[in-house]
C-alpha cells in the first residue's frame, strides 16, 4: 500500500516559501500604520499649537500703548519679562496681559495671565522646547516705524512613548500691531 502523505522535509519548505511570500507585505502594512501614526501625531501637535499661536498673535496684535506706565515701561507697546522668555502688554481692554514660557513645569508649556490668573496655553501632550522673543527695536514711540513683534516656537508632541512618533516642529512668526502707531 502506498503511503498518500507529506514528508517533514516537503512541509518544511512549503512553509518557508509561505512566509517568504508573506513576510513582504506584513513589513509593509506595519511600516504603513507607523507612517500614519506620525502623520496623525503630527497633525494634533500643528492643531494644538495652531490655536496657541492664532491666541497669542491675535491678542499682540490688539495691544495698545501704555501711556500711563500703569502695566509696563511709559509709552512702549511690549515689554521682554522673565529673562527673555515672556512679553508683557496692555491689551485692548486695558488689562495687563502676558504670554511667557513655563520652562519648570513638566511638560514644560506657554502661560498666559491676566488680571492675576494664569492659564496653560498648550495641551499636556506638547512640550514647548523654547520659546524666544525677537528684537524689541520698535516698541517704543522714538521711531517712525509700527511696533512688530517676532516669536520663535519650538515644541515637540510628546503623546506617544517612541522617539519616532513624536513630531517636532520650529515655528516663526512676526505680529505687527493693528492701530497704527508711527510718528507723523
Amino acid at each position: 500500500m502506498k503511503n498518500k502523505g507529506y514528508t517533514l522535509v516537503e512541509i518544511m519548505v512549503g512553509i518557508t516559501i509561505f512566509m517568504i511570500i508573506i513576510a513582504a507585505p506584513v513589513g509593509f502594512f506595519v511600516s504603513s500604520l507607523r507612517a500614519q501614526q506620525k502623520i496623525l501625531f503630527s497633525q494634533q501637535l500643528l492643531d494644538n499649537i495652531s490655536y496657541s499661536m492664532e491666541y497669542v498673535t491675535r491678542a499682540l496684535r490688539m495691544a495698545q500703548k501704555d501711556i500711563n506706565g500703569n502695566c509696563i515701561n511709559k509709552n512702549m507697546n511690549y515689554e521682554i519679562t522673565r529673562s527673555g522668555n515672556g512679553i508683557k502688554f496692555l491689551n485692548y481692554h486695558n488689562t495687563c496681559q502676558e504670554f511667557y514660557w513655563d520652562n519648570v513645569s513638566s511638560p514644560r508649556r506657554l502661560q498666559e495671565v491676566e488680571n492675576a490668573v494664569t492659564l496653560p496655553l498648550t495641551s499636556d501632550d506638547i512640550d514647548v522646547i523654547s520659546f524666544k522673543i525677537g528684537s524689541a527695536d520698535s516698541w517704543d514711540q522714538g521711531d517712525s516705524e509700527q511696533p512688530k513683534v517676532t516669536l520663535y516656537l519650538e515644541i515637540k508632541g510628546i503623546k506617544s512613548q517612541k522617539a519616532e512618533l513624536q513630531p517636532e516642529i520650529k515655528i516663526q512668526t512676526t505680529i505687527s500691531q493693528r492701530n497704527l502707531d508711527t510718528q507723523i
